[in-house]
């Protein structure tokens, strides 16, 4: 098991890619503290991964609020005392307009919430990372902070602003043995999407022509499965990832490859 004995702690459990990340990551052996504002869906995610026979704690959390998050890593010392992962993949998304026509403000929530909610989680669990000799943050970002999306402006922003911070985290985090990385993801193969594409075929297009549209761009030939998606990012919390720091991880199919 790749993740055996470990604890990590995923914020912004949602619908997307974060449940499956919980689910790998029990699967692997991790016991996992899940994070999001929608208590109902994390304690239902919480119940599967106890059913399956893992170890699993959710706490309501908006990464908004300092208090909120040091409560999620406090929960999650009392209840397996210690922390040794965080992935940080809450987000949200903000108006889709293009940047001509963009709030400002409503830029700035989303900078506060992609960006610095990443930062207070991670000062949260870094005292129980200290206290357990190290430890691995990864900050889940976006292909659109490198390949423009219209719309997508704001939430790209935020996310690009994350990766430069996961830079300056890995070198001053790296005196306490705390590693911390990047992915940027593409397309997921996740509820998200398919509603998406389900919205595209509701409005008169057919589906094999929109799941065409998307996989003719990647060159592996398929819109990444979310779970193959959260072992990418999973593979950074594990020791075969010992050595690395700083780096960025596209996670897209091939879509586009960052130099």
């Amino acid at each position: 098991m790749l993740l055996k004995d470990k604890v990590v702690v995923i914020s912004g459990v949602g619908p997307g890619m974060g449940q499956a990340m919980a689910r790998v990551a029990a699967a692997e052996g991790a016991k996992v503290a899940l994070g999001a504002r929608n208590q109902a869906f994390i304690d239902e995610v919480a119940d599967e991964i106890r059913a399956a026979g893992g170890q699993a704690i959710a706490v309501s959390t908006d990464i908004a609020s300092k208090d909120q998050c040091e409560a999620l890593a406090k929960a999650t010392v009392d209840a397996f005392g210690r922390i040794d992962g965080l992935v940080n993949t809450a987000y949200t998304h903000g108006a889709w307009v293009t940047v001509d026509e963009a709030d400002p403000e409503d830029w700035a929530r989303v900078f506060d919430i992609n960006c610095l909610g990443a930062l207070r989680m991670s000062q949260a669990v870094l005292p129980a990372m200290k206290d357990a000799g190290g430890g691995a943050i990864i900050n889940v970002s976006t292909m659109s902070s490198v390949n423009p999306f219209p719309g997508e402006g704001g939430y790209a922003t935020g996310k690009g602003g994350m990766t430069t911070m996961m830079k300056h985290m890995a070198k001053d985090f790296g005196r306490f043995n705390v590693r911390v990385n990047a992915t940027r993801m593409g397309w997921i193969g996740g509820k998200p999407v398919y509603d998406f594409v389900d919205r595209r075929v509701a409005g008169g297009d057919k589906r094999e022509d929109v799941i065409a549209e998307i996989t003719d761009r990647i060159p592996l030939g398929v819109i990444p499965p979310e779970a193959e998606c959260a072992k990418s990012v999973l593979f950074f919390v594990s020791d075969y990832s010992s050595m690395v720091t700083g780096a960025t991880l596209d996670v897209n199919g091939g879509q586009y490859m960052a130099p």
